[in-house]
């Protein structure tokens, strides 16, 4: 009989808590326990597929656990994913408190899950930024051919905001009277318009959002060195990110070279047809990420112009974590 785990639930019923669920659920991933933490307006909620209720974060409520996904805000992470994994359990967390944390392992499975093969212990594992995630694909298919600038742009859903950021997306779309829309969850309207603003500023004028893909693609791709700039634009979509990016290459590759390489690549989809591609609506529930409109530009030499579109709730959060889960089932680490 294959072994079953004890599984905990930071944030159970949050937007990304409910697609851990979800996944947990349509894959059949063997447990023996459902532990759901969430805050106090939600203690005793049911989760029916796996007759727990929802409980609140205590000392020792960790204990037993084989793994904690953590789907909360820094802070609570910060304070609660060191304790799941003193419990013994692998704490995978969704939030950015660890990720830059050169004492912690920043994974994407299909680019470096040899960082889990390292690890002898329970430990922090941190899930990229969504952005991120869905560019390391593509990035890592090129990276043979060395990849030494990327420059990205990103049309991103309001579902990355989570449930609120729905929710006022749905009431103000029907309201075509603009001058009563009223900045809410976002810093202006979004139905109806795109906002070049994803989380504070800097001093140096980009916005945390820009700064994560910036520094976290250094850190997963293991090139300190690479040149790279970010811009984050939230639009009015419900769900799914989207990127245009720029990749300057160290090699001069054919499109062919370029397409098998992206073929090659776990967790890709790619649309050999540069007059073909995905949109948000398209990729949204899907697992994969898809690389469309793959042309060379004609003002840079060597650099390829690509279309990135990826569900931000699936790879760009819960699906990625998960899979960090099923890697650690396969390498025996739990």
């Amino acid at each position: 009989m294959s072994k079953k785990f004890k599984v905990g639930l930071v944030g159970a019923t949050g937007v990304v808590g409910e697609k851990f669920i979800q996944l947990l659920t349509e894959n059949n991933f063997p447990i023996e326990e459902l532990r759901p933490f969430a805050s106090e307006r939600s203690l005793g909620q049911k989760i029916d597929a796996y007759n727990c209720e929802i409980q609140t974060l205590k000392d020792g409520c960790f204990d037993g656990l084989d793994m904690v996904f953590f789907s909360s805000g820094d802070e609570i992470s910060l304070e609660w994913a060191p304790k799941a994994a003193a419990a013994g359990a692998y704490a995978i967390d969704n939030s950015a408190a660890f990720r830059m944390n050169p004492e912690h392992s920043l994974v994407v499975p299909e680019v470096n899950s040899d960082c889990l093969e390292k690890m002898n212990s329970a430990e922090v594992i941190a899930n990229p930024n969504c952005s991120t995630i869905q560019l390391m694909l593509p990035l890592n298919a090129l990276k043979p051919f060395g990849v030494s600038k990327v420059r990205v742009a990103s049309y991103q859903a309001a579902s990355g905001a989570g449930k609120q950021g729905i929710a006022e997306l749905t009431e103000q779309a029907p309201n075509l009277n603009l001058s009563e829309h009223q900045a809410g969850v976002f810093t202006k309207p979004l139905a109806y318009n795109c906002i070049p603003h994803i989380g504070g500023f800097n001093d140096d004028d980009f916005t945390s959002e820009e700064f994560k893909i910036m520094n976290e693609s250094k850190k997963i791709l293991s090139l300190p060195d690479l040149k790279i700039s970010a811009f984050t634009v939230r639009i009015p979509t419900l769900n799914t990110h989207a990127e245009a990016v720029w990749v300057t290459l160290d090699k001069d590759v054919s499109r062919d070279e370029v397409i098998a390489a992206f073929k090659k690549q776990d967790g890709l989809t790619t649309f050999e047809n540069p007059r073909e591609y995905d949109t948000p609506r398209d990729s949204n529930g899907k697992y994969n990420v898809s690389v469309s409109r793959i042309h060379k530009d004609l003002a840079e030499e060597n650099t390829w112009i690509l279309w990135v579109v990826g569900d931000n709730l699936l790879k760009g959060a819960a699906l990625n974590g998960f899979q960090i889960a099923q890697k650690l089932v396969q390498l025996n680490k739990v």
